[in-house]
């Protein structure tokens, strides 16, 4: 199995969303994380009605620190578009997304960036499978 981490600043809303596509489309392919540079220390509820839509439960994730992740090594570390803001970690493949943080957007902005997040994990796993 391949092991890919999301990061970004707070792992609450981008980071989230992708380990959440990566354990739907990756299943037995992928082992997914996320973790944030400063994480908010919550998921966003907008987040969650977003991938509830998708049918999946971000409920049980939890916003987490890179620091949690050092030590592990990955397989690919994918950005999302933070800037000097998104930690580092290393992997063999490493790739920034460059997603706007849909924090603040309204549900139909949220959702476009969610939907474009599927599709780039969806891309990521048929890559590494």
């Amino acid at each position: 199995m391949k092991k890919v981490v999301f990061l970004c600043t707070e792992n609450s809303n981008r980071s989230q969303m992708a380990e959440a596509f990566a354990r739907i489309w990756g299943e037995d392919k992928i082992e997914a994380w996320s973790a944030g540079s400063a994480p908010s220390g919550k998921v966003n509820p907008k987040a969650i009605r977003a991938m509830a839509e998708k049918d999946y439960d971000l409920t049980n994730h939890g916003s987490k620190s890179v620091e949690d992740l050092r030590g592990y090594s990955f397989d690919a570390v994918i950005t999302m578009g933070c800037g000097d803001q998104c930690p580092w970690m290393p992997g063999e493949l490493r790739e920034d997304w460059g997603l706007p943080d849909p924090r603040d957007m309204e549900p139909e902005a949220f959702n476009q960036v969610r939907d474009d997040i599927e599709r780039r994990v969806k891309d990521l796993v048929s890559r590494l499978g």
